[in-house]
Order: structure tokens, then C-alpha cells, then sequence
């Protein structure tokens, strides 16, 4: 995957940020200023806009259209990807960098179709290596796997344990993505079996120091683990 909107890359584990899954009214300008404060504090590969609640209710697309012309412009600035959740057509039209699928989603070629050959496309693959494994034949640019842990963010139905990042890394290109209650507390673990990226959003956003130290931790975590496999 090309991990920041310009195709830079950069090795090891990096973070993946998951938006807030309401940003309705006044929330979406305070979560702007929060964004660029956040995105300040450290490497971050990617935001992805996710506006859906635990019960999979999504947002109008009026609203998904105002939070990304506001929150595309500063995710780019910091050199990260700005990635939309589910809604290819809304990707194409509002030029994101990619879109995230999920299996109940448009199709990974819709998406593709969509959106071309320069963009990202992301796939859920839930605990499945079939679907993982189909996803990345198909040309998928990333994987994802999860919930790896409890989480509010959506209600989760799959628990894989972290040797499915070490099965996936030890004999697939393609990147792999772990999600799903992911904090700098716990997130060793999945850093040290193999995962590429580290999807988080309650870990950053509701963290008890606010978002900037929560990326400061999560990046600490990462250069040490990069040092120490390097």
C-alpha cells in the first residue's frame, strides 16, 4: 500500500487512524483542529473517514461529503493518505486516496473500476485467510484483519489471534492491517507477530492525555520495535 498521499512509503509498523464515527454539526470543526494537532504529533500513514455507528448505520452522504472536504485537505498536508470508508462512488467523486470495503460492500473490482489503478483499495478480511488470501490475488493493497480485541467501535462479530499477522507476513506481499481495540498498551503483541499497520481509533481519540500523546506512545512503540528488528 502506498502509505502516505504522496506513494511515499516507510518500513515497519505504522499507525492507521480511524475517524470518530459521528461528526455531526460542530463536531466536525472541533474534530478538524483535533486532526491537525493529532496528525502534528507524530507518523501517521492514513486517516480513514469512517461515519457509521456500532450498528452499522451510516451517515447521509451530504455529511460524508462535508467532513471530507474538510478533513482531506489537512490529512494530505501531513503526508498521509486519506482514506474513505465503504463508498468508492463517493471516493471517485471527492478524489480520496482510496476506500476501505468491507465483505458487505461494493466488490474489491467495483471499487477498483471506480476509483482506477493509482488509488488504494483496502479490504475487511475479518479472521479469514480464504478472503485475505482472495483480496490480495485480486490485487487488493492491503488486508485487514480484526477485532483483535474488545471494542466499541463497532460490534464485533470475529477474534483472531495475533499468529494469523505472523501466518499472513511470512508468506504474503500484500500489507496486512490489524484492527479492533487496538491501544499502546496492548498493541505489542500484534506489532511483533507481523502486523504493517495498526488501525486505531478509540486508542488515539479517547485517549486519557488526549490524541497527540496517544500517537507520541504508539510511535515510541514503533521506532523501538523497528530497532529492535532492524
Amino acid at each position: 500500500m502506498n502509505s502516505s498521499a504522496n506513494g511515499s512509503t516507510q518500513s515497519g509498523c505504522r499507525l492507521y487512524l480511524i475517524s470518530p464515527s459521528n461528526l455531526e454539526g460542530d463536531r466536525l470543526p472541533a474534530f478538524a483542529r483535533a486532526l491537525e494537532v493529532t496528525l502534528s504529533a507524530g507518523q501517521v500513514a492514513c486517516l480513514q473517514l469512517r461515519l457509521k455507528a456500532a450498528d452499522e448505520t451510516v451517515a447521509e452522504d451530504d455529511e460524508v461529503r462535508r467532513a471530507t472536504e474538510m478533513l482531506l485537505p489537512i490529512t494530505q498536508k501531513h503526508d498521509a493518505a486519506f482514506i474513505l470508508n465503504d463508498r468508492p462512488d463517493l471516493a471517485a467523486e471527492l478524489g480520496c486516496d482510496g476506500v476501505h470495503i468491507g465483505q458487505d460492500d461494493a466488490s474489491y473490482d467495483e471499487a477498483r473500476r471506480m476509483l482506477g489503478t493509482r488509488a488504494i483499495v483496502g479490504v475487511t478480511c475479518h479472521d479469514s485467510k480464504h478472503l485475505a488470501m482472495a483480496a490480495a490475488e485480486a490485487g487488493a493493497d492491503y488486508v485487514a484483519f480484526g477485532a483483535f480485541f474488545p471494542t466499541s467501535t463497532k460490534n464485533a462479530k470475529f477474534s483472531p489471534r495475533p499468529d494469523l499477522l505472523k501466518w499472513w507476513s511470512d508468506i504474503m506481499e500484500a500489507p496486512c492491517v490489524a484492527i479492533g481495540g487496538i491501544t499502546p498498551e496492548n498493541c505489542k503483541p500484534l506489532v511483533s507477530a507481523g502486523a504493517d499497520f495498526l488501525a486505531v481509533s478509540a486508542g488515539v481519540w479517547f485517549h486519557p492525555e488526549g490524541p497527540g500523546a496517544a500517537i507520541s506512545a504508539f510511535n515510541n512503540i514503533l521506532e523501538t520495535a523497528d530497532r529492535a528488528t532492524g
